[in-house]
């Protein structure tokens, strides 16, 4: 977000395509993104439905400003290429691809898109879910510009390096900091993971606020009641942005004289970009939430 732009994707709810009733619910979800789910949501013989399902619903023009994307199959499964395929036509804002795993499978989806006719603004997010796709993490961010946006798998990362869900996660600190690195090394968006327990607010709420702290950009989540608590952990609190702007106003006022005072602080260059941030941030907020 050099150039102080910025998307809220501060809740990102993942929607099985195969369940009409979650689709017609998730309209009125004040969540800042859908993924419309084909994969480990869905039963196999429902898949060719939740297709078609998922498709009609990203072109239906039902869902305001959300964000919307598609998570195909995987690449190794039958169903990816008709998936793929669909999704291109369909035109989703991105294209969710589980397992990605290094840089040349994200050049041949990109070259795969291309090929089926997917618009300009049909991005490719890429999930991260494997202990070698955590070690290629900086060669997958950089691997096209269309691909926009790291996606945390962490129940898969926690199968697979045998870790237990752990409050604090501290099992998989290292993997989800190394991916934060390599987000920030490329300037990529990075989601983090899901929170299986959905009758735990408090638990939820702290893994939210975790993510925050450690520079993750949203959460994903598999739970309406899981998006109010998201959105406020990764929106700006009043008193942040109260701050941010009185260490603008004061630099302004300095003339770039190139260092001031704010409340007893030192204020520099890297302050007053980080208050920048802060307030572009909390200015998307606000206009989002004006948009019926």
């Amino acid at each position: 977000m050099t150039d102080m732009t910025y998307r809220p994707r501060r809740s990102v709810l993942y929607m099985p395509s195969s369940h009409p009733r979650a689709l017609e619910k998730a309209m009125s979800i004040p969540c800042d993104g859908i993924i419309f789910d084909l994969e480990d949501a869905v039963a196999p013989d429902a898949k060719p439905a939740a297709r078609d399902a998922a498709c009609a619903a990203v072109q239906s023009g039902n869902y305001g400003r959300r964000e919307l994307v598609i998570r195909v199959n995987g690449q190794d499964t039958s169903w990816h290429d008709d998936d793929l395929r669909a999704a291109c036509a369909a035109g989703p804002d991105a294209i969710a691809v589980p397992k990605v795993a290094d840089a040349s499978q994200v050049r041949a989806l990109v070259a795969a898109m291309e090929e089926y006719g997917a618009p300009a603004h049909t991005m490719l997010w890429a999930m991260v879910e494997t202990p070698a796709a955590i070690m290629r993490c900086e060669e997958i961010a950089a691997a096209s510009p269309r691909l926009t946006v790291l996606v945390m798998g962490t129940n898969d990362l926690a199968k697979e390096l045998r870790a237990e869900h752990v409050p604090g996660r501290e099992p998989l600190r290292t993997g989800l900091q190394w991916c934060l690195l390599a987000a920030r090394a490329t300037g990529t968006v990075i989601l983090d993971g899901v929170f299986n327990d959905v009758r735990d607010v408090e638990g939820f709420t702290a893994e939210c606020v975790q993510g925050r702290e450690w520079g993750f950009d949203g959460k994903t989540v598999i739970h309406p009641g899981q998006v109010d608590p998201a959105n406020e952990a990764f929106a700006p609190s009043a008193s942040a942005v109260a701050d941010a702007e009185g260490i603008v106003a004061a630099w302004d006022a300095g003339k770039g004289s190139g260092v001031v005072t704010y409340q007893g602080r030192m204020i520099e260059n890297l302050h007053v970009d980080t208050a920048r941030r802060v307030l572009a941030t909390a200015a998307a907020i606000a206009d989002l939430a004006a948009t019926p």
